[in-house]
């Protein structure tokens, strides 16, 4: 057990608050037992939250023992090697679903490792994130890119990513794709996109449309780099800039990107997984000025082991500031990272706190209300 003195859990709140987001690195700092059961739990225990008044924390299981407390069942705190164990079957269910042709079955992945249907999904779930159906997803849209970018045919390449039929595949490729994949694998031709590149109290920054809606809102130290960027991204798609009718959608994100308590009302093209598009919502739900935790996103949309994924989503995210990203951090408060730099997210939430303080409505006495 690591000393409580030298970890980021020294006091019991913050203890509680890494119980209550079920936090990995939580793991080996301290365990909690609960007066009403009797029993002592590691802080990721899968197992129902008890009541804080409840809930007592101890630096060992000897320690908790000792005071009368019985280890539990489902998360053996006592066995070291139980974790250990644990990690080593869901890393080769991961190499499993990635190695399989189509999505394996959960009884099949459950049965592989040496464990029940029920535990397999939890304990993935725990340790990776998100559900096995979940990471099968996202392999898969990493092989449905990678093909159709490598010359693969595109009949292949939909059966070498694991669908396991062609309509099933085209009913889920404009939200994974942007685009049909034919006009994908050939790197976007004939899609015209609309784009513009400004100076900003961040460094300059590129806003680009598709017919859609807004696709990228991209920071970057130069103009060419930017659209060198998005060239990359769309190598044969039609690039119109200086184009007089798209500087409304320029200057309508240059405002947002200098008082994002505005907000912004133009149509947004975004791709991704269903759960990295669950995550780009909630962002879009924290007002200026605030912050969450990956933890408590993760929480909010109902998976509240998948801190981790979250921050994976919030990497993923093409969309700066509209999309913010730049709200989330870590649990202990700290900037965690940030696709376009720490320093640009410094920035942004600083001008955010400042601009919320400065619209904040006042009583008649001058007092904030």
């Amino acid at each position: 057990m690591r000393d409580l003195a030298d970890s980021a859990f020294s006091s019991d709140g913050q203890r509680w608050k890494a119980l209550l987001h079920r936090e990995q690195r939580a793991e080996g700092a301290f365990l909690y037992a609960v007066k009403s059961t009797g029993v002592y739990c590691r802080p990721t225990c899968p197992s129902r939250l008890p009541k804080r008044d409840n809930v007592v924390f101890f630096t060992s299981s000897s320690a908790a023992e000792a005071a009368g407390f019985r280890p539990c069942k489902r998360c053996s705190p006592r066995d070291p090697s139980a974790r250990e164990h644990h990690m080593k079957a869901i890393v080769q269910a991961c190499k499993l679903i990635e190695e399989s042709e189509e999505h394996p079955r959960l009884q099949n992945l459950a049965a592989a490792v040496g464990m029940s249907s029920s535990n397999f999904h939890r304990l993935f779930k725990e340790i990776v994130g998100v559900t096995p159906k979940d990471y099968a997803a996202t392999v898969r849209m990493v092989r449905l890119r990678t093909g159709l970018t490598q010359g693969s045919s595109i009949t292949q390449t939909i059966y070498d990513a694991g669908f396991s039929s062609t309509s099933r595949f085209y009913e889920r490729s404009r939200g994974m794709l942007g685009m049909t994949p034919s006009r994908y694998k050939k790197g976007a031709p004939g899609l015209r996109i609309h784009l513009a590149v400004a100076a900003s109290f961040l460094g300059w920054v590129l806003v680009a449309a598709t017919d859609l809606g807004i696709c990228s809102i991209d920071f970057g130290d130069t103009p060419e780099s930017l659209i060198a960027r998005l060239r990359l991204r769309f190598p044969k798609a039609e690039l119109r800039q200086d184009d007089s009718g798209f500087a409304d959608w320029l200057s309508r994100v240059a405002a947002l990107i200098e008082a994002p308590a505005h907000g912004l009302d133009v149509p947004l093209d975004i791709q991704g997984t269903a759960f990295q598009q669950r995550v780009w919502k909630a962002l879009q739900g924290i007002p200026p000025g605030s912050t969450k935790s990956y933890a408590e996103i993760a929480a909010q949309i109902g998976k509240p082991t998948a801190a981790r994924a979250v921050g994976r989503a919030c990497a993923a995210n093409r969309l700066a500031v509209v999309i913010p990203c730049h709200r989330a951090v870590r649990s202990d408060g700290s900037l965690g990272g940030y696709r376009w730099g720490i320093e640009r997210k410094q920035r942004l939430l600083e001008r955010e706190a400042r601009e919320t303080r400065e619209i904040r409505p006042r009583s008649g006495d001058g007092a904030e209300v």
